[in-house]
């Protein structure tokens, strides 16, 4: 059994209760409401998976900070957060995804900021810099250089993000950090680094502690 997030557990019982009376209430107009509500609580369950990862952590690789599909690998020649040119990669989480957020390697928390904003669809361009978001800047451990930024961003489903992370604390790669409830959109931006090259192109499917996203060639 795949075991579900705490948060969820909480929202499963109470869609249940709501499915249920949408259920009895809609089976009275038609025989065919139970699958409906089938389907939808088969969703509620899904996207509160809190799957086990058996996570081969190595210094020298980024993983994936969420599971999901990447829409978008850029190059950009400055970053403020960053405070030069970076890699940008953002990965889109649907509603068929586990939504939890995996720190993408060794790092500590530097800053945790929080920016309200709309919730458009975040398979919109402009939901990255327009919807609400959470920005961690972390400072990552040896060989990779820094700071990094790892973004929540809401969308139009997704209304809550959690966050478990705090200024100094210590994460290893893989590890849970907080989750995003329903669709969303989970964005990682580097700095460019000598040896540094970019593993996934747009279009593929990553998984959060599992999928290599960069590699720092050995010294």
């Amino acid at each position: 059994m795949i075991p579900v997030t705490r948060h969820g557990f909480s929202v499963i019982f109470a869609a249940t209760l709501a499915l249920l009376v949408v259920g009895a209430v809609g089976s009275m107009a038609t025989p065919h409401v139970w699958w409906v509500v089938a389907v939808v609580w088969g969703c509620v369950i899904s996207f509160f998976r809190d799957p086990a990862r058996n996570i081969k952590r190595q210094a020298h690789i980024l993983y994936a900070a969420a599971d999901g599909r990447v829409t978008e690998v850029t190059e950009l020649e400055h970053h403020d957060l960053v405070g030069g040119p970076c890699h940008r990669i953002r990965i889109f989480l649907s509603l068929f995804n586990p939504h939890i957020n995996r720190m993408p390697c060794a790092a500590e928390v530097r800053s945790v900021t929080l920016k309200p904003g709309k919730f458009l669809n975040a398979m919109r361009p402009r939901s990255a810099e327009e919807n609400e978001s959470n920005t961690l800047v972390i400072a990552p451990a040896s060989p990779f250089a820094g700071p990094m930024v790892v973004r929540q961003i809401a969308g139009k489903v997704a209304r809550t993000i959690v966050c478990r992370a705090e200024v100094g604390q210590s994460f290893q790669a893989g590890q849970r950090f907080g989750m995003i409830k329903f669709g969303s959109g989970t964005e990682l931006v580097v700095p460019k680094q000598e040896g540094l090259k970019v593993l996934v192109k747009v279009g593929d499917n990553v998984k959060a502690g599992l999928t290599e996203m960069m590699k720092l060639d050995k010294m």
